[in-house]
């Protein structure tokens, strides 16, 4: 069934419960600004136009993390109103008091035990739902979380999703798992498993990629002690796994501060992996360009030192050369097209989301999604 989006309601007037992903990055205790708060502004710079009356629901990390904090600083970062309150006097008073084209943001959702619940069936969607017309989320990265500010309101309001959203479910719809090449890297496995059950055409780097030639029955040596704990969690879960994937067939360790590189066959070594090799980039080159889609999410080497962004480097610009429709995704990916310059415009779609991503292109169902297609509230 198809999503309704923002083109689908009279906004005008009507109260808009629109929920955000503004989850950032707390760096001695200031919240940055993030490429999703950017990216949201599309949404929002709509809402105000059309002179909607829009409250925001959105999160900061989660219960005892270092970063779970209030959103005070986060209104100030997207210029809108904030009240350090979400279903109490303080939050409804500040709700109705609001005019056609303001926009105010509640407090940290998960300050609330009712968000973890769900449902529709709970004090927050009672106490908020009546006040408004709408429900309209856009945030496609926590859409695989079944929480109230994402499943529960669209149950008992009219529902769609913002343009972010939009635009995300667009391009990842161009993604299928039989004809998509994908390079998966970085430095959590968990995220991209699930991409090895459902398809073989699967190229590997980063620590992903020596976990699963680990998993191939390789020791790595020095690299084998300092991925000790990745290794004894998630090697038993890939070795079933990874017998049809290309796993890399060289590495750049890090020899006193240079680099150099290292054939497959020369390890166990005394030294630590920084990077795939020559080798395994000119292999996943020949590869990109024979792809009709091509899916990336993780880096290749370790981009904070320049010698061992190679791998990185080679891959992206590969996939910006090819032809292929492209969706490239998870923070250190577009941090490193932009450290490394290269166009973002090459890209078929250059996604802001982490484990929903990882979901949808595995074939999962997302919560957030299905629960906007299955809404009968007009």
């Amino acid at each position: 069934m198809k999503i309704r989006t923002l083109s689908d309601f009279n906004l005008r007037n009507k109260r808009v419960l629109l929920r955000l992903d503004l989850n950032t990055e707390i760096i001695k205790g200031k919240a940055q600004l993030s490429e999703r708060m950017k990216a949201h502004q599309i949404t929002l710079n709509e809402l105000k136009k059309k002179k909607a009356i829009t409250v925001i629901l959105a999160h900061q990390s989660r219960p005892g993390e270092k970063d779970f904090t209030s959103l005070k600083q986060h209104a100030k970062l997207i210029k809108v109103k904030f009240v350090p309150d979400i279903i109490g006097e303080k939050a409804i008073n500040a709700i109705k008091s609001l005019k056609p084209g303001e926009v105010l943001l509640l407090d940290n959702i998960r300050n609330l035990k009712e968000e973890f619940d769900g449902t529709e069936n709970n004090n927050l969607v009672r106490t908020l739902a009546p006040l408004f017309n709408i429900y309209i989320n856009d945030a496609f990265s926590v859409s695989h979380r079944e929480q109230t500010s994402v499943t529960g309101f669209p149950k008992v309001l009219p529902c769609g999703m913002g343009r972010v959203m939009e635009a995300e479910v667009k391009s990842l719809e161009n993604i299928n798992l039989k004809n998509t090449l994908y390079i998966l890297g970085g430095a959590k496995p968990k995220e991209n498993i699930d991409v090895l059950k459902n398809s073989k055409n699967v190229l590997t780097c980063g620590v992903f990629g020596q976990l699963c030639t680990i998993a191939k029955g390789a020791n790595l040596g020095a690299q084998n002690v300092f991925l000790k704990n990745k290794i004894k969690e998630f090697v038993p879960l890939l070795k079933p796994l990874v017998k049809e994937i290309q796993t890399p067939i060289d590495f750049a360790v890090n020899i006193n501060g240079k680099r150099k590189d290292l054939p497959l066959k020369e390890f166990p070594s005394q030294y630590e992996i920084f990077d795939i090799g020559p080798q395994t980039q000119k292999l996943y080159v020949e590869k990109i360009k024979q792809a009709k889609s091509i899916f990336m999410k993780g880096v290749a080497g370790y981009c904070e030192d320049k010698q061992f962004q190679q791998g990185t480097k080679a891959i992206l610009q590969a996939i910006a050369k090819s032809k292929a429709f492209s969706v490239v995704g998870g923070g250190h990916t577009t941090d490193a097209i932009s450290k490394l310059h290269i166009n973002k415009k090459k890209f078929g779609y250059i996604s802001l989301s982490g484990g929903a991503l990882d979901e949808y292109v595995a074939g999962k169902k997302l919560p957030g999604l299905e629960v906007l297609r299955k809404s009968k509230k007009k």
